[in-house]
């Protein structure tokens, strides 16, 4: 009995409860009863386009991955330990010590111990007979290279050569059956365009980043092609992440196409920070060929001394130009100077290539073939002319005639042999000090016989 009660007041209490709510709903103005359902219909029709679009984008996506992914691997890298030459220099001590105590202690600071070392990085596949690009940097002084391929098979990797002044290199595997990238145009492509970036950071293989071009014919010092020189740069930037170990990986083009290799970020804390460089493909390519040809890179030498063009430099020459790449001097008997350019001149098309800038016009001729003619339109004071310049092959002994004999000091190409002879190991470029004359200005500076 006592269940019953409780049960028939849980009852009424319920039927309360449903009268005062159907009270309140009639209570409601007419057409109100659908409002919210209708609202949350109308928005949900307006959002499909925008769905739609973003389903699109995500197929896109999706479809590039799956295409790009076979062509790209992982690179792991190991340096053995050895014995190294070291960077001890003269001038450490305070005047007045003698000379023999710092000749010893440059001694001392000649060689240091390397332990061994082990690096990552990423390359992308791009023939189907085992080529792989990469950046110099991750494999620079590599004893032992390993590939992981999409896969997950690993086989061992060779070196066929390496370009510091472009941060690229190319390495070979013998496998069969490789998926090559294709190869796009950086030319082509347009700030805010999508592209996908594709590597290993943190290890992390495969992984996938999305973002759109950022800014184009980016110089920023960043490649260091050794010696205190700086190489060449024409960088795509972009906001996809780029993280440590995505060097060397492929940044593509929404059709999948090759237009950059990642190659380094803009940030504070070593992450990504929104902005990373990749070297476009147009730079890439010629590179990739000469080392598959010839194992180095071939570039030609214009012979030319070259400024940049500001307000001071446009009053100080009185130029009538304030845009494009100054001659300063020309080397007598070399193909600038043959071709009939002088000191003072602008530069503005080369090959109806627009220069505006001293990087533009110096990565264009070094991507030029020893023996090609380029045909130069300069401005020479009203006068604007076009000169054939048949170009020659730009070598060591030719960049040394810029910087002038260093008196009292015989310099020598670097070759095997003369850096054997100063206890080198793959030095394999640079000018090599072979003698210094007692009491000369080499001497007085501190230049000694094996200084590079």
């Amino acid at each position: 009995m006592q269940n019953f009660s409780k049960n028939l007041g849980f009852a009424l209490s319920m039927m309360l409860i449903g009268c005062l709510v159907t009270g309140v709903v009639m209570s409601l103005p007419r057409g109100s009863h659908g409002d919210a359902y209708a609202d949350q219909l109308g928005a949900a029709k307006l959002a499909t386009p925008d769905l739609a679009v973003a389903q699109d984008m995500s197929t896109a996506f999706r479809n590039v991955a799956e295409v790009i992914r076979p062509s790209v691997v992982s690179i792991n890298t190991t340096v053995k330990a050895r014995t190294v030459r070291g960077q001890g220099r003269r001038g450490s001590l305070p005047p007045g010590f003698p000379r023999w105590l710092e000749d010893e202690l440059f001694q001392q600071q000649q060689y240091q111990d390397q332990p061994e070392q082990a690096g990552m990085g990423s390359g992308v596949i791009v023939r189907q007979d085992g080529y792989i690009l990469t950046n110099n940097h991750v494999v620079s002084g590599a004893d032992e290279l390993t590939v992981e391929l999409s896969d997950g098979r690993k086989v061992a990797g060779e070196i066929i050569g390496t370009d510091p002044e472009t941060d690229l290199a190319v390495v070979k595997i013998e496998v069969t059956g490789l998926q090559p990238a294709s190869l796009g145009s950086s030319d082509d492509i347009r700030v805010g365009d999508w592209v996908l970036a594709i590597g290993s950071p943190f290890g992390l293989e495969q992984t996938v980043t999305a973002g759109i071009i950022s800014g184009k014919n980016r110089v920023q010092g960043i490649v260091n092609a050794g010696k205190g020189n700086r190489g060449f740069e024409d960088f795509l930037q972009t906001d996809a992440a780029i993280n440590p170990g995505n060097s060397g990986g492929p940044l593509v083009n929404l059709r999948g196409e090759l237009v950059g290799i990642n190659t380094a970020i803009l940030s504070r804390s070593g992450g990504s920070a929104g902005i990373g460089f990749a070297i476009p493909v147009s730079l890439a390519k010629p590179v990739l060929n000469s080392i598959i040809e010839s194992g180095t890179v071939r570039r030609a030498f214009l012979g030319a001394a070259l400024g940049e063009i500001d307000a001071a430099i446009v009053q100080k020459y009185g130029l009538s130009t304030s845009s494009g790449a100054l001659i300063m001097n020309v080397l007598e008997g070399q193909p600038a100077a043959v071709g009939g350019v002088q000191p003072g001149d602008v530069v503005k098309k080369v090959d109806d290539r627009l220069i505006t800038s001293v990087p533009q016009l110096q990565l264009y001729i070094a991507s030029r073939s020893p023996g090609a003619t380029v045909q130069m339109q300069i401005v020479r004071g009203d006068k604007t002319l076009t000169l054939p310049v048949k170009l020659e092959e730009r070598t060591e002994a030719a960049m040394a005639m810029f910087q002038g004999p260093l008196q009292g000091a015989n310099l020598e190409p670097a070759t095997a042999e003369t850096a054997r002879q100063f206890g080198y190991e793959d030095l394999d470029s640079g000018l090599i000090v072979t003698q210094v004359q007692q009491g000369s200005m080499a001497d007085e500076i501190g230049l000694r016989p094996g200084d590079v």
